[in-house]
């Protein structure tokens, strides 16, 4: 599918399931990786990941899209457009869209890298997810600086 079909079936199924037209460009976006689509604020342009339909199938698209196209026309009717807004939810229930993305082959969890350090005086562990200078920093116990364990 290219994005020219794209365009077209937006424009149809905003009609078919929000009686408003979409006004603006919907396209894919490849470098979406974990995200289904996005809706952009500033110029009413949608993204979409183009795994949606190459990894699923139409139906999988045609629910994200509606997603999105509830971000829009909420927008741009002066509503609340948030994931948490009671509108949204209604109006997402009625059309059908989906409320989360499938996941796709390219979504891959980030772990999450501890530092660990040592007290040089009672010999306190710490994990930290940040590094920080340990000439700088004491315990709070003891008050002697700290070592780097890895």
């Amino acid at each position: 599918m290219r994005n020219q079909q794209l365009q077209e079936l937006t424009e149809k199924w905003s009609m078919e399931y929000f009686q408003r037209p979409f006004l603006h460009r919907i396209f894919f976006n490849s470098r979406l990786r974990t995200t289904g689509g996005r809706y952009h604020l500033d110029d009413h342009h949608i993204d979409i990941n183009p795994l949606m339909y190459t990894e699923f199938d139409l139906d999988n698209l045609k629910r994200v899209v509606l997603h999105e196209l509830c971000h829009y026309h909420l927008h741009l009717t002066n509503r609340d457009y948030h994931h948490r807004s009671a509108d949204f939810r209604q109006l997402l229930v009625r059309v059908g869209g989906s409320r989360y993305a499938p996941v796709t082959s390219r979504a891959t969890r980030r772990t999450r890298h501890y530092w660990s350090y040592q007290c040089k005086g009672c010999g306190v562990q710490i994990l930290r997810q940040r590094r920080f200078n340990t000439e700088r920093y004491v315990c709070r116990r003891c008050g002697h600086h700290f070592i780097q364990k890895n």
